[in-house]
């Protein structure tokens, strides 16, 4: 099975039971490295030598945001656009993570619904994107599917969600590292932003799921009525590489 084919390589990346559209409108890019993608197990390459993830999360005050794309637009407040979401913007070096020595600093954290990323064509309700950048301008993307069960701090996070016109919502002292899954094996691949500009040259680090209350589910995408995710783009024969963390 495909989920045993994953799981044996210690990415346990909760295959979803149902299979969902790609949520979003826009069309498939003509640049040849894009994301999100539909990982599949032919494109995956074990490699435990690749330089380890090292997460460096601490507490922050957080304050939630609805990313506004049709600004322009009379009705804007009460439409919305498919590169819309809610963002948490983090306390500046409050946290980082370091792959090979090079340091990034976590900037904010976003969602998508249903989950950009799929595997084996299958995707989450929900996935969080911890969006860090390097001194030198490059970014990297941490990738968390999110599937209802236990409450978690995203809970937290999206218990009153910002509206479109109105004022962010402050959320205090919340514990980074608590948003991130135990398990930080990853599957990793050089990709693009998912909303425009498209920009390349990111790289993209995919983790285990976490789980929220069917809510806190139901509460985004009610927001989100059609979704706000892009469609998954070709892989063009990029590696996929699986890198334990032991």
């Amino acid at each position: 099975m495909i989920r045993r084919r994953f799981t044996a390589i210690l990415l346990p990346l909760g295959l979803a039971v149902a299979t969902l559209t790609a949520g979003g409108t826009a069309a498939q890019s003509q640049l040849p490295m894009q994301s999100p993608i539909n990982v599949t197990p032919g494109a995956i390459k074990f490699d435990p030598h690749q330089p380890r993830l090292n997460v460096a999360y601490g507490h922050s005050e957080l304050e939630l945001e609805y990313v506004r794309k049709d600004a322009a637009d009379p009705a804007g407040c009460t439409t919305r656009h498919h590169e819309e979401t809610e963002e948490a913007v983090v306390t500046p070096g409050a946290g980082h993570v370091t792959v090979a020595g090079v340091r990034y600093e976590l900037e904010q954290f976003h969602f998508h619904t249903p989950s950009e990323h799929r595997f084996a064509g299958h995707a989450d309700p929900l996935e969080m994107h911890f969006v860090h950048r390097s001194a030198a301008g490059r970014l990297l993307v941490i990738g968390v599917p999110l599937r209802a069960g236990t409450p978690s701090t995203v809970d937290t996070v999206l218990a009153t969600l910002a509206p479109e016109c109105g004022s962010p919502v402050a959320i205090h002292d919340v514990d980074l590292k608590s948003l991130l899954p135990s398990n930080l094996s990853t599957l990793r691949y050089n990709g693009s932003l998912t909303t425009y500009p498209f920009s390349e040259d990111v790289q993209w680090f995919l983790t285990a799921e976490l789980t929220v209350s069917q809510a806190t589910i139901t509460r985004f995408q009610s927001l989100f009525t059609t979704g706000n995710g892009r469609p998954t783009q070709p892989l063009n024969h990029r590696p996929v590489t699986a890198v334990p963390h032991l």
